[in-house]
């Protein structure tokens, strides 16, 4: 689908007077970031430095002595902490970052996720009546837990102490009757409330090494060992790359890669990603190493995740690692085929017409409730229509949403809340669920929400463009000027180019399938991976405009420049 080029408009002349010495183009991605607004030397400083130091003190969550009292009693009388997580890469990192120090600290401390088809999401009561058969005194949730209010009193009463950490939004009337660390809570002040789940753990083992008796230096140690645990959860779960994030994820990012994790540098190796030549960076998470943790997740079980991230057995780390990435294969075969089914089945309906996508399999078990969002990702992507993949589980429907910037998707399924059973999420993504008998009046009122929304709206992808440069202002000192940007991520995106009027000098194609094509530009290599086919109308000699990132390649011992092309189009002035 043709996408809307948008190049972001400029600052005035008179910033970059006041900054000489940026380079110009950062200066134009601070601004389009909006890290310059005024005059905000400060800020820029943070932005381009972030240093450890800099984080907040912990204790200034309300809770948090408290909470550090607690944990310091169990630990002293030996009773049984049981830490409770969710089985996403954020749950299964701060599950893992949280039972590592704890053991350190010598706490008898078991770790529980629970299966996401037979048990869902957060706490539930027959798994807490099976941590009072095993004598467990506290239980402690991470990354989950803040819209469990029933489930904690049920433990309460049961005669187990619960404390919540949690990043999740909460309702206020609903928050659990116990010790709660989550940043969000309205009556928190702490400076930076955007926090992932690792990083509300972070600041709690923060807190808790700060009052033991080790040295300043077994401190610091003991704090920074669990940082590698903190990048992978905050860049897989999406976090704004801002602030404290930004600070961690930073420092995080040179922990992982000299990670001393027999589990981590398993999972490094069977990703591809054992390059010595080139350091793992926040895309090196997102795309490779998050998904494999993810993996088992979606596809049921998550045991052997924890045990991976805590093992001290190579042999060990490097069966579950190859487990996990033959997972991961599956679980993208699983997608595929499933989105393959839905494309096949959009082209005989009146799909057209509609301004929401909903694909839905009425046969229990046949679509995997772990994929759909991943399947509702790619179709939204794909058609630049808000796209909702439902699945039959037994006598319920479970559905997951993904979304388009014109539409707030969990705004629209508030609107359906009265036939919902239970429904949550933000603007770009959702999931709910809902009986049978409620299916047919969600459909219709879903499609006249949308309807209504997105009336007049053109649906076409937009592509933000930071800036238009150059080509020949492409070189090793450019890209090395933006290196100064990472970490990229949520609310600090891959920054992206375009160039307009560049002749095609040379073109490759790559890969044993023949999927993938290389344009050459002015000297560099742009890759295109998957879109051998798609690109097949360019040849040699075209003028063309193309939107693209720049990177390092590095290769026997060779640093180059390359570039990734994001799309491509005939050039405009050859066509006036």
């Amino acid at each position: 689908m043709q996408k809307n080029w948008n190049i972001l408009a400029p600052p005035h002349k008179e910033l970059f007077n006041k900054y000489p010495n940026l380079h110009w183009v950062v200066l134009q991605l601070l601004y389009n970031r909006g890290v310059i607004q005024q005059d905000q030397q400060q800020q820029i400083k943070d932005f381009l430095n972030p240093d450890f130091k800099n984080r907040y003190d912990p204790f200034l969550l309300k809770d948090m002595e408290d909470a550090v009292d607690l944990i310091v009693d169990h630990i002293k009388t030996q009773k049984k902490i049981l830490i409770y997580g969710d089985y996403d890469a954020d749950g299964i990192t701060s599950v893992a970052l949280l039972s590592n120090i704890l053991k350190k600290l010598h706490a008898q401390a078991d770790v529980y996720i629970p299966d996401r088809v037979s048990e869902g999401y957060g706490l539930n009561n027959e798994a807490i009546d099976g941590f009072v058969a095993k004598g467990v005194d506290l239980i402690i949730t991470v990354d989950t837990g803040i819209k469990n209010k029933e489930e904690v009193e049920y433990a309460q009463s049961l005669g187990i102490k619960v404390l919540v950490t949690d990043h999740h939004i909460p309702a206020e009337e609903e928050l659990p009757n116990c010790l709660i660390i989550n940043p969000h809570i309205g009556y928190e002040n702490y400076p930076y409330k955007y926090l992932a789940g690792v990083g509300v753990v972070f600041k709690l083992i923060s807190a808790l090494i700060s009052k033991t008796k080790l040295s300043a230096d077994d401190k610091k140690t003991l704090l920074k060992s669990g940082l590698d645990l903190v990048a992978i959860g905050t860049v897989a779960d999406c976090v704004p790359l801002r602030d404290e994030n930004r600070i961690l994820v930073k420092e995080g990012l040179k922990i992982l890669n000299n990670t001393k994790r027999l589990g981590l540098q398993a999972l490094i190796e069977a990703s591809g990603l054992n390059n010595k030549n080139k350091k793992l960076e926040s895309g090196s998470i997102g795309f490779q190493l998050a998904p494999r943790l993810n993996a088992s997740g979606r596809l049921g079980g998550t045991e052997d995740v924890v045990d991976l991230l805590l093992t001290r057995d190579e042999k060990e780390a490097t069966k579950i690692a190859q487990n996990l990435n033959q997972k991961n294969t599956q679980r993208q075969k699983i997608t595929q085929d499933i989105v393959y089914s839905i494309e096949a089945s959009l082209e005989f309906e009146e799909w057209d017409s509609e301004k929401i996508i909903i694909a839905v399999n009425h046969y229990p078990g046949e679509w995997s409730e772990g994929v759909v969002g991943l399947v509702a990702g790619k179709i939204c992507e794909k058609y630049y229509k808000p796209t909702l993949v439902i699945t039959k589980a037994g006598d319920k429907y479970k559905g997951s949403g993904r979304s388009i910037q014109e539409f707030n998707i969990i705004e629209a399924i508030s609107g359906c809340s009265d036939v919902l059973e239970k429904y949550g999420g933000h603007a770009a993504a959702c999931g709910f669920s809902l009986s049978d008998y409620n299916w047919e009046s969600f459909n219709k009122k879903i499609k006249k929400i949308a309807k209504k929304e997105l009336k007049g709206v053109d649906l076409k992808p937009k592509l933000n463009i930071d800036v238009e440069v150059n080509i020949n202002d492409i070189d090793y000192n450019f890209v090395q000027e933006l290196s100064k940007m990472a970490p990229f991520g949520e609310e600090n995106p891959t920054p992206v180019f375009v160039s307009k009027n560049i002749l095609i000098k040379d073109i490759v194609i790559m890969g044993t399938d023949g999927r993938h094509i290389k344009f050459r530009f002015n000297g560099y290599w742009a890759l295109a991976f998957g879109k051998a086919e798609a690109l097949n109308n360019f040849k040699i000699g075209d003028k063309v405009d193309i939107v693209y990132s720049v990177e390092f390649n590095n290769f026997n011992n060779n640093t180059e420049v390359q570039m990734k092309l994001w799309d491509i189009r005939e050039a405009i002035s050859k066509i006036q």
